[in-house]
């Protein structure tokens, strides 16, 4: 089966030990961005299959309506970035694993531990600053007794919680109202208010799915509760928060600084980008999820589904009617 591997930038899928399982097959490994559909579209020719990698490219009606050949789309976890009815309507299936039971990212949750020790002790500046011939430049801030905000509760927040409770810190959750009676059976303080949750903390770490209802969930009201010196960190995704309002609460100085692995822009290309360059951010390209255990465990489970869709028995169906609309059809 002819196989496309779209977005992957650093050409790592080749390198995976899960690559082995597409062996037999042709695959074309895609490591540009292509924006224009019908650019894209002439990447990936005439393949049958097509791999995502993560959210980087939107499966839209436009693109399908240049692919007559793709018949699968595989990809893992949640796919707000898929027009699934445009898929069905133009007979492509699209199997998907979800995470639900599955164990946490832990590379996301140690990528989130990560900016928030960076942060807090200023590791990037005090390098510049070493590697420049200057010696120290300023004073770092230490996490124990200090309060950690949870904003969104489910696997990778349970991790980040206990990382925190680990480093001696308190722990305050706004969430669902699911959500919360989880964080407070697991024996987490949970906020009065969502209003005294952005007020309080001096951390305040984001960990939600993106969905049409969560989209710009964290407003320039929710931000300007924020004391002076705290640290925003957003590694889910950018679009929980509102337009904007991230950056001109930074220039308004609540809160005092933000570290984040996700952007408004992906990839993020312009250097002089105001964001990116803004003196209170500490931004990484969305490298989260970016090891070599995580790419496989992830990857491993899309090469199954495509490998079973080959072998005739599809796994993960999204939107069986395809798969069964093609068996109910005559030979």
């Amino acid at each position: 089966m002819k196989i496309a591997i779209l977005d992957d930038y650093l050409d790592s899928i080749f390198h995976l030990p899960c690559y082995e399982k597409l062996a037999g097959h042709d695959v074309t490994i895609l490591t540009q961005k292509y924006d224009d559909p019908a650019d894209l579209a002439g990447a990936i020719g005439n393949a049958e299959a097509v791999v995502l990698f993560r959210e980087r490219t939107k499966i839209t009606d436009e693109l399908l309506a240049h692919l007559p050949n793709v018949k699968l789309i595989s990809q893992r976890s949640a796919y707000p970035h898929i027009d699934v009815d445009a898929c069905t309507k133009r007979g492509v299936l699209l199997c998907s694993k979800q995470g639900a039971g599955k164990a946490p990212s832990y590379a996301a949750a140690e990528m989130t531990w990560a900016l928030i020790m960076a942060s807090a002790r200023q590791i990037v500046e005090q390098n510049a600053s070493l590697k420049a011939g200057q010696w120290q430049m300023g004073i770092g801030k230490t996490l124990r007794g200090r309060t950690i905000g949870i904003l969104g509760y489910g696997k990778i927040s349970r991790v980040v919680a206990g990382y925190a409770k680990a480093f001696g810190m308190n722990v305050l959750v706004w969430a669902s109202e699911a959500s919360r009676k989880a964080a407070t059976e697991d024996g987490l303080t949970v906020a009065a208010s969502r209003e005294a949750f952005f007020a309080a903390p001096d951390i305040i770490t984001v960990h939600m799915r993106l969905t049409p209802e969560t989209r710009g969930t964290i407003t320039a009201d929710d931000l300007a509760r924020m004391r002076p010196g705290s640290l925003f960190v957003n590694t889910s995704r950018a679009g929980l928060v509102a337009p904007g309002a991230l950056l001109a609460a930074l220039d308004a100085g609540r809160p005092g600084k933000a570290a984040v692995d996700v952007l408004d822009t992906e990839p993020l290309t312009d250097p002089d980008d105001r964001f990116a360059n803004h003196p209170n951010v500490l931004a990484t390209p969305h490298v989260g999820f970016v090891t070599e255990d995580e790419l496989d465990m992830q990857f491993g489970d899309i090469f199954d589904q495509v490998v079973a869709y080959a072998n005739g028995d599809p796994i993960h169906m999204i939107n069986p009617e395809v798969w069964h609309g093609r068996k109910a059809k005559p030979a």
